[in-house]
């Protein structure tokens, strides 16, 4: 899987968008941001989840915090992060490049409301060190994601 799978995806799906790599790591929401010369905020971060015995993906912007209390209304459950061999095991992308493009089996995408407050979005491709540009419309309809508002935008100061 990996950036590999994530290049295949958009050959077969978008082949206008190009898998791009950085020489420094953008395994965080703030490495991103300044491996890809952009905010914080415009980092798509993507988080796996399980919400009872359901697995999904919600990709949020960069700066935004899971709202519980959000989440559970509209998953039906309380979600949980999945830890790193998990998310491995269900996505085929590390921590750090995870991301709803190239997965090792289908998941539910959803991506939440805040990415609509851009342009453009940098979300991961399968590596540590690699991203793809891309507006949050279009992700959306790549990945047949469902929108949803389950996060709360955070000052950029308060991003670890």
């Amino acid at each position: 899987m990996t950036v590999e799978s994530v290049r295949a995806f958009f050959a077969d799906n978008a082949p206008d968008i190009a898998v791009i790599e950085s020489e420094k790591s953008s395994a965080t929401v703030t490495l991103a941001a300044e491996a890809f010369g952009v905010t914080p905020a415009e980092i798509a971060k993507t988080l796996s989840l399980r919400v009872g015995d359901r697995v999904l993906l919600l990709v949020t912007c960069g700066t935004a915090r899971l709202d519980n209390k959000k989440a559970r209304a509209v998953f039906g459950g309380k979600p949980r992060m999945l830890n790193a061999e998990e998310a491995l095991d269900a996505t085929g992308h590390p921590v750090g490049g995870i991301c709803p493009f190239g997965l090792k089996t289908p998941l539910p995408v959803y991506c939440d409301v805040s990415l609509q407050a851009f342009s453009e979005v940098v979300p991961a491709a399968g590596s540590i060190n690699s991203a793809v540009r891309i507006s949050p419309a279009r992700m959306a309809e790549l990945t047949n994601a469902e929108w949803v508002d389950v996060s709360e935008v955070r000052e950029p100061s308060e991003v670890v």
